[in-house]
Protein backbone atom coordinates (compact mmCIF):
# COMPACT_ATOMS: atom_id res chain seq x y z
CA UNK A 1 0.00 0.00 0.00
CA UNK A 2 1.22 3.35 -0.93
CA UNK A 3 1.95 5.90 2.08
CA UNK A 4 3.04 9.12 1.82
CA UNK A 5 4.84 11.55 4.15
CA UNK A 6 5.26 15.14 3.87
CA UNK A 7 8.08 17.56 5.12
CA UNK A 8 9.58 20.84 4.35
CA UNK A 9 7.03 23.40 5.39
CA UNK A 10 7.08 25.99 7.84
CA UNK A 11 6.85 29.96 7.95
CA UNK A 12 8.38 31.92 5.04
CA UNK A 13 7.63 35.59 4.34
CA UNK A 14 5.41 36.97 1.34
CA UNK A 15 7.81 36.48 -1.71
CA UNK A 16 9.62 33.76 -0.55
CA UNK A 17 9.88 29.98 -1.06
CA UNK A 18 9.59 27.10 0.19
CA UNK A 19 10.80 23.58 -1.20
CA UNK A 20 8.33 20.58 -0.06
CA UNK A 21 8.82 16.66 -0.30
CA UNK A 22 6.64 13.89 -0.12
CA UNK A 23 8.58 10.34 0.80
CA UNK A 24 6.77 7.48 -0.65
CA UNK A 25 6.64 3.81 0.96
CA UNK A 26 4.91 0.74 -0.26
CA UNK A 27 4.73 1.12 -4.04
CA UNK A 28 7.10 3.06 -6.59
CA UNK A 29 5.87 6.92 -7.91
CA UNK A 30 6.31 5.75 -11.20
CA UNK A 31 3.10 3.75 -10.99
CA UNK A 32 0.59 6.42 -9.77
CA UNK A 33 -0.57 9.44 -10.52
CA UNK A 34 0.03 11.83 -7.46
CA UNK A 35 -0.67 15.27 -6.79
CA UNK A 36 -0.85 17.96 -4.40
CA UNK A 37 -3.56 19.46 -2.53
CA UNK A 38 -3.91 22.54 0.10
CA UNK A 39 -6.52 23.48 2.80
CA UNK A 40 -6.58 25.83 4.68
CA UNK A 41 -8.44 26.63 7.61
CA UNK A 42 -12.27 27.18 7.32
CA UNK A 43 -11.70 26.63 3.37
CA UNK A 44 -12.12 23.73 0.81
CA UNK A 45 -9.43 21.74 0.26
CA UNK A 46 -7.66 22.55 -3.61
CA UNK A 47 -6.29 20.76 -6.30
CA UNK A 48 -2.72 22.23 -6.62
CA UNK A 49 -0.96 20.03 -9.43
CA UNK A 50 -1.38 16.28 -10.68
CA UNK A 51 0.83 14.50 -12.14
CA UNK A 52 -0.06 11.43 -14.23
CA UNK A 53 2.51 8.98 -14.63
CA UNK A 54 1.04 7.45 -17.96
CA UNK A 55 1.38 10.47 -20.20
CA UNK A 56 4.06 12.19 -18.32
CA UNK A 57 1.64 15.27 -17.91
CA UNK A 58 1.51 18.00 -15.10
CA UNK A 59 -1.53 19.75 -14.48
CA UNK A 60 -1.19 23.09 -12.79
CA UNK A 61 -3.90 24.80 -10.78
CA UNK A 62 -3.97 28.34 -12.43
CA UNK A 63 -3.51 29.79 -9.25
CA UNK A 64 0.03 28.35 -8.78
CA UNK A 65 1.26 28.34 -12.59
CA UNK A 66 4.23 29.64 -12.75
CA UNK A 67 5.31 30.02 -9.20
CA UNK A 68 5.21 26.27 -8.13
CA UNK A 69 7.17 23.23 -9.89
CA UNK A 70 6.32 19.89 -9.70
CA UNK A 71 9.07 17.09 -9.78
CA UNK A 72 9.57 13.37 -9.49
CA UNK A 73 12.96 11.22 -8.37
CA UNK A 74 12.52 7.84 -9.03
CA UNK A 75 15.37 6.58 -7.58
CA UNK A 76 14.81 8.31 -3.85
CA UNK A 77 11.12 7.39 -4.58
CA UNK A 78 9.96 10.79 -3.47
CA UNK A 79 8.12 13.98 -5.12
CA UNK A 80 8.66 17.47 -4.60
CA UNK A 81 6.28 20.45 -4.89
CA UNK A 82 9.00 23.90 -5.11
CA UNK A 83 7.11 26.73 -4.72
CA UNK A 84 8.26 30.34 -5.21
CA UNK A 85 6.78 34.01 -5.19
CA UNK A 86 4.73 32.97 -2.03
CA UNK A 87 1.76 35.21 -0.91
CA UNK A 88 -0.28 34.89 2.35
CA UNK A 89 -3.07 33.18 -0.04
CA UNK A 90 -0.85 30.35 0.40
CA UNK A 91 -0.82 29.96 3.37
CA UNK A 92 -2.35 26.09 4.27
CA UNK A 93 -1.77 22.63 5.09
CA UNK A 94 -0.18 20.84 2.14
CA UNK A 95 -0.67 17.18 1.04
CA UNK A 96 0.42 14.54 -1.66
CA UNK A 97 -1.66 12.22 -2.62
CA UNK A 98 -2.49 8.89 -4.64
CA UNK A 99 -4.22 8.98 -7.89
CA UNK A 100 -4.57 13.11 -7.25
CA UNK A 101 -7.26 11.84 -4.63
CA UNK A 102 -7.13 13.69 -1.87
CA UNK A 103 -8.66 10.38 0.13
CA UNK A 104 -5.40 8.68 -0.23
CA UNK A 105 -2.89 11.75 1.24
CA UNK A 106 -0.48 11.98 3.68
CA UNK A 107 -0.59 13.75 6.79
CA UNK A 108 0.12 16.86 5.20
CA UNK A 109 2.83 19.55 6.43
CA UNK A 110 1.72 23.57 7.27
CA UNK A 111 3.14 26.22 5.32
CA UNK A 112 2.47 29.57 6.88
CA UNK A 113 3.25 32.91 4.62
CA UNK A 114 3.41 36.00 6.61
CA UNK A 115 5.64 38.74 7.37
Amino acid sequence: QLQFAESGGGLVQPGGSLRLSCDASGVGVDYYAIGWFRQAPGKEREGVVCFTSGDGNINYADFVKGRFTFSRDKAKNTVALEMNSLQPGDTAVYYCAADCDFRRRGQGTQVTVSS
